[in-house]
């Protein structure tokens, strides 16, 4: 695909405001318009994504008519887009297309169009403005001054996010024909990287995080544009044309006022004091604001030029809106600039007064349940579909975000003014927001406010759950969690009609009062019905208020209401999934073994604690395995026992987990044709059960894996057991008890396999996690809930293997720390009023991190307060309280609170008083616990450098709080088949097929792009694997280009110094030297090692590939000292994490002695190649090729040392007339350092016969069917190309 090919030519399109097709533009300008519509993966159907595109010729006022490639199925409207976005038409945004002397249709498609075909002329006709165009103008031309203007990033507005790629790579990689090629001259390369890179350095600098955008410094167009106080027109000058007034001061510090007219904009001969409309003379009347100013300001015209050529130049994954809103926790001081665009956003459309103005406010449940309604028959329909509902939440999560603070910030007025302000609700853009206060005692048995704070949460994942079955006439509410302030907020979707009616008339499925009474219907049993299955609900029966049976098929709590709409809603499904009983002591009940000895049942701060999905898929999977061996097992017996028929099947009913576990374990030692049994044992299960001694087998094996179905396996949990007021009737006695077995069995399950399975890949470090939101996922993965967080700890700790687990262990301890922190930081933030939120911020972080002993809370000084007013009104903030307890905080008093909020929360014990001890104790850096607990928060901190240990003054003042924000939780929609095609390109991959796997990879890219639009996480993911893959089948430069694209992006939607974007920098390293860029790649992985050592620090696994990578790059360009330094840090990494005798450790050594000998200092190059010989030897055996390798290298430093030495000898004994032989002193070949980067990435280059190809995919397909068999319990190796690409599944 030529995706590269014209990103230089056409600029991107940005996202256009009123439809919903944006991604096909964005991409079809980049002549994706030919999808690679031949090839389709066999189990889609095959139809064309795009049609192909043609080239249309557009012909503007004042400008070269020029071609525009198009494809038939976008709008007119994405052409203004195009235009709008091009630096030679960018400044009109009021007019239409003409063709033939015909206006085109804004929402036509092309295709519909009569006549348009390829090398059509298109006019662009400018149109008399109207308020609404006028308005639009102003707005673009803002945007236009300010397109390279970070702050909107930095404010977090409008989905900008930061980027510094740019910075590194001196602008795009791809086009290394506009720079001469710097790979040869290896003079002009400045290797040295600044101190606090090399390895051993204290240092951890705040300011290099974002590094000075030269493009950023402003070029200044005009002073001030702002509307007049004039406005709006009077009715004359209105029946004038006259539609709105305009101030500006040019550059040159001229003051005019413009008229916007319906005939486009001139000068009038207002001053600020008075008013007088006519044209001043001469008027200058231009179309365009643009044209006008640059006309009156020559700097105008000369900067707005330039600021345009660079606009267009940047990336444009630099400058498209991400679909989520990305948060920096850090950034300079920026200049607030007069901008009157914000400014009347902020008192008009958007906030400050509640929106009623017709025609803004968004019917948001109608449009959230109008895309839900949208055909998906066919992949079309489908793409259509997903792309809807991506846009349409993406739209919601930002309403409800910028909703939740203005609730938060006083600016929404309550729908129950009256009430106590915890207890108040509100409406405001039609979304209803509450906050997370236990109101009218509703959560009293559950745990009170920490219930009612975990509640939306729970209500969150299953809304998830449910979305993700998307079951036709199912709806759920839009649902967006905000935590702001120390406030949590839940933001939801309204049904139609429940504003003017009672719960208690509406409720038709479910209970309002957690199970006293219960109706059910049996439309909502039908729908549920569906969900049963994948989400493992069971249906069951439950006693109302009159002891009547009802049948439901969810969680008491979920309701069912039938909206005005006629739609069948679903709310509160907070007990979706089953409650986890190792934190849910239950009177008379036992846990099995497994957990008490971790010390389960624990107390926990409400009752409302629940296994993730993830947890109950992997112990169904588990069951599953389990199932099958006992099938096979009886089977067998059957088999030997058909000559003497006395002997019974054996009875196996285990009842706890580990004794099933370890028969499963022994069988499988003990029986040899165990695989044939199995595949009986599927035959058998497939079958209908037609045979009685095939029936008993799986009655038996079905007790056995508490199936609740006796013919087939069907593991499902019922939610309502263990809920308190729930009762069931006298007859589901026995199914009640097996579901308790079951319920224990799963939270025994989570301690004695899911929790050692992590620690087990974070030792074999297929699972490296390097921060704690890495962490956090890689628990959620596995089904851990983070409430585990202690038990952990407390499992790594008893570990024979702690050490090789430090990296885990610190990351764990500091995660736990910094949520304790979180957890305190919430109520404390709660008794804060708005006007000392900075200092209140500021002193907490001075206890939390500041060696400074006794840090003082600057109180405000009450500059505006005067004495004598009311202090009545001062607690009209949620919670009230003392406005100045937060003032008495001091740092001994808070980590007192953290060590026993780390106690009763995670019952993980901490013996620390202060922040020293814990540095000290657990060898933390405290900007990487700052950057934690900030980015937990939502704070934004002044970027600088901090002396934290100090004990003479605080770390921080209240100017270095730059900002509070919320930090989001929301549902994220998938792109179904996409993610099918990524997941079957992957395996393609896995089977070594890689073209195919390229393709069906491409493919999955085009339809990601087309749901999600240009940026997203799994877009990231695709690029990333893309990019390995190109450079795997020799192509280095498509393989830079996806990768470049893939770190812009994942610095964009994940953040500058995400773990992720720390990897993507490390792949575009190679690929960059690769393609003889090499001192770009040494910029991008010292800015990979910055920002590692700012997250994690040094002492950490992947520091060891990465410092690896750096010493390969410095031996090529003959940095001899500067490498080793690196390489021995690797090696030392290595060993400690890896083990004295691993084979990282062989080839770390190797990479040393290499370098080494090209110093010519043989011994020490001898000494670590015989250390990598002798871990060869042990582990591969004398006559593996490794080793083989390893000792020819030694031989041949053998015999340079020995020419040395003569060499030294002849010159000792002949003085300067010796006769020398000369030396061959190797500075490495590119190729050969080349060679060894891609082995330490795990990218191997097999090239193969064609014979070796089929026996290659022979032996894969055997692999895979032992695999499918579950003969192979232990994963085998990984196959030869380690793709470790995976999409976070949510």
């Amino acid at each position: 695909m030529p995706l590269q090919l014209m990103i230089d030519v056409k600029p991107w399109h940005l996202d256009p405001p009123l439809t919903l097709h944006t991604g096909e533009a964005e991409l079809k300008q980049h002549g994706n318009g030919e999808a690679d519509a031949e090839e389709e993966s066999n189990e889609q159907e095959v139809i064309v994504i795009q049609d192909t595109g043609f080239t249309v010729k557009i012909q503007a006022p004042g400008t070269e008519p020029f071609d525009l490639q198009v494809s038939p199925q976008e709008m007119v409207q994405e052409i203004h887009q195009v235009l709008m976005d091009r630096e030679d038409t960018c400044h009109r945004t009021c007019f239409s297309l003409q063709l033939d002397g015909n206006v085109l249709d804004n929402f036509a498609e092309l295709k519909s169009i009569e006549g348009l075909q390829e090398g059509s002329l298109l006019k662009v006709v400018e149109e008399p403005y109207t308020v609404r165009e006028a308005r639009i103008h102003v707005r673009h031309i803002r945007d236009l001054l300010k397109s390279l203007d970070p702050s909107d990033a930095y404010n977090g507005v409008d989905c900008n996010s930061l980027s510094f790629l740019s910075i590194f790579t001196d602008g795009d990689l791809g086009d290394s024909g506009k720079r001469k090629k710097k790979g040869n001259d290896l003079e002009q390369i400045d290797c040295t990287p600044p101190e606090h890179i090399l390895p051993g350095s204290k240092e951890r600098p705040l300011v290099p995080l974002q590094p000075q955008n030269k493009d950023w410094k402003p070029m200044q167009c005009l002073k001030v544009l702002t509307m007049s106080g004039w406005n709006p027109p009077p009715g004359n000058r209105k029946m004038h044309g006259d539609l709105m007034y305009l101030y500006i001061v040019t550059v040159e510090e001229r003051h005019v006022s413009v008229t916007a007219s319906t005939r486009g904009f001139y000068l009038n001969q207002s001053t600020t004091y008075s008013f007088n409309p006519k044209p001043a003379n001469p008027s200058f009347l231009s179309h365009s604001l643009v044209e006008l100013l640059s006309q009156i300001s020559p700097a105008f015209k000369k900067n707005f030029t330039a600021l345009q050529k660079k606009r267009v130049q940047r990336h444009p994954f630099e400058r498209i809106a991400t679909p989520f809103q990305v948060y920096s926790w850090t950034a300079p001081q920026v200049d607030h600039a007069m901008d009157c665009v914000r400014a009347e956003d902020a008192y008009t459309s958007r906030l400050g007064y509640e929106e009623h103005i017709p025609g803004q406010t968004r019917d948001w449940n109608e449009e959230l349940q109008t895309t839900r309604e949208l055909p998906r028959k066919n992949l079309p329909e489908r793409l259509l579909r997903e792309r809807a509902i991506f846009k349409v939440h993406s739209d919601f999560a930002a309403a409800a975000t910028r909703g939740a603070m203005a609730v938060i910030d006083g600016n929404v007025m309550a729908i129950n003014p009256g009430e106590e302000t915890r207890m108040q609700m509100f409406i405001w853009n039609n979304i209803f927001f509450s906050l997370g206060f236990d109101v009218r005692d509703h959560y009293r048995e559950l745990g009170g406010d920490a219930a009612a704070h975990a509640a939306p949460t729970n209500d969150l994942n299953g809304v998830r759950a449910y979305g993700a079955v998307d079951v036709e006439g199912l709806y759920t509410l839009g649902t967006v969690v905000v935590d702001y302030r120390g406030y949590r907020v839940t933001a939801q979707s309204i049904i139609p009609g429940i504003l003017e009616r009672e719960q208690e008339q509406s409720v038709i499925y479910g209970s309002i009062d957690f199970g006293k009474t219960v109706v059910s219907h049996s439309k909502y049993l039908e729908l549920l019905e569906k969900t049963s299955r994948p989400l493992k609900v069971q249906r069951h029966n439950v006693l109302n208020e009159k002891n009547e049976t009802v049948e439901l098929c969810s969680s008491v709590e979920c309701k069912g209401i039938i909206g005005n709409d006629g739609r069948h809603y679903i709310l509160d499904l907070l007990r979706t999934f089953p409650p986890d009983l190792n934190f849910l002591p239950v009177d008379g009940e036992e846990l099995p073994p497994e957990s008490q000895r971790q010390g389960f049942p624990r107390q926990h701060r409400h009752r409302l604690a629940c296994l993730r999905q993830e947890l109950i898929e992997a112990f169904v999977e588990h069951r599953y395995l389990l199932f099958m061996k006992m099938a096979a097992l009886q089977l067998m017996q059957q088999k030997a026992n058909k000559d003497s028929n006395k002997t019974e099947t054996p009875a196996i009913t285990a009842t706890s987990e580990t004794s099933t576990e370890s028969t499963g374990k022994e069988l499988e030692e003990s029986i040899p044709g165990l695989a044939q049994a199995k595949e009986l044992a599927e035959t058998l299960v497939a079958e209908d059960g037609s045979d009685p001694k095939s029936r008993e087998v799986v009655l038996n094996a079905c007790k056995a894996v508490g199936s609740i179905s006796n013919t087939s396996f069907d593991i499902r949990f019922n939610p309502d057991i263990f809920s308190p007021g729930v009762r069931f009737p006298d007859n589901s006695v026995d199914e009640v008890q097996k579901q308790k077995q079951l319920l224990k069995d799963a939270a025994a399950f989570l301690v004695s396999c899911q929790i050692p399975s992590l620690i087990k890949d974070c030792l074999d470090h297929s699972a490296l996690p390097m921060d704690g939101a890495t962490l956090t996922e890689a628990l959620h993965q596995r089904g851990i809930n983070v409430r585990y967080l202690g038990t952990i700890l407390e499992f790594v700790e008893k570990t024979p293997a702690k050490a090789q687990l430090e990296h885990i262990y610190r990351i764990g301890v500091s995660e736990l720390i910094t949520r304790c922190a979180k957890h305190i930081f919430k109520t404390y933030l709660q008794g804060v009023e708005l006007s000392a939120l900075s200092a209140a911020v500021s002193h907490f972080l001075n206890c939390f991190l500041s060696s400074f002993p006794d840090a003082v809370a600057h109180l405000p000084p009450d500059e505006l307060v005067s004495r004598r007013k009311s202090r009545k009104r001062r607690n009209r903030v949620p919670g009230g309280g003392d406005n100045t307890a937060w003032a008495s905080l001091t740092p001994s008093e808070l980590w007192k609170n953290i060590a026993s909020e780390a106690q009763s929360y995670y019952h993980y014990n901490i013996q620390c008083e202060s922040v020293d001890q814990v540095v000290e104790k657990y060898s933390f850096q405290k900007t990487t616990l700052l950057r934690e607990i900030s980015i937990k928060t939502g704070i934004q901190i002044l970027i600088k450098e901090y002396n934290f240990d100090s004990r003479h003054k605080p770390a921080f003042t209240e100017e270095d709080i730059l900002n509070i924000f919320p930090v989001v939780k929301h549902v994220n929609p998938k792109a179904s088949d996409a993610f099918h095609f990524f997941q079957s390109g992957q395996a393609k991959v896995q089977q070594g097929f890689l073209k195919e796997g390229c393709e069906l990879i491409n493919e999955a890219l085009n339809l990601f792009n087309n749901v999600y639009g240009a940026m997203h996480v799994e877009i990231c993911a695709c690029l990333r694997l893309l990019a390995r893959l190109n450079y795997i089948m020799g192509d280095h430069p498509e393989a830079l280009s996806n990768q470049q694209k893939a770190a812009l992006m994942s610095e964009r939607v994940l953040g500058i110094e995400h773990p992720n974007t720390i990897q993507e920098y490390m792949h575009l390293a190679l690929y960059c030297f690769a393609n003889g860029q090499l001192s770009t790649a040494l910029k991008l992985l010292y800015r990979a090692r910055y920002l590692m050592l700012l997250v994690c620090g040094e002492d950490h696994p992947e520091m060891a590939l990465l410092d690896s990578n750096i010493g390969l790059v410095l031996h090529g360009v003959m940095e001899y000292d500067l490498s080793l330094r690196f390489l021995e840090n690797a090696l030392n990494i290595n060993t400690k994490y890896h083990g004295p005798r691993s084979l990282k450790v062989a080839l770390s050594h190797h990479l040393v002695a290499r370098v080494y000998e090209s110093k010519a200092e043989f011994r020490s190059a001898l000494q670590h190649e015989k250390e990598g010989y002798t871990i060869y030897k042990n582990q591969m055996g004398e006559a593996h090729e490794k080793t083989k390798e390893s000792s020819d290298y030694l031989k041949y430093l053998t015999q340079q040392a020995v020419a040395l030495q003569r060499t030294m000898n002849e010159i000792y004994k002949n003085g300067s007339n010796a006769s020398i032989m000369p030396l061959k002193f190797t500075a490495p070949s590119m190729a050969s350092v080349l060679e060894q980067l891609n082995i330490i990435n795990g990218i191997i280059f097999i090239p193969l016969s064609q014979k070796d190809l089929e026996n290659l995919k022979a032996e894969v397909h055997r692999r895979q069917q032992l695999q499918e068999l579950g003969k192979s319990e232990e994963p085998t190796e990984e196959s030869q190309l380690q793709l470790e690409d995976k999409i976070p599944i949510d």
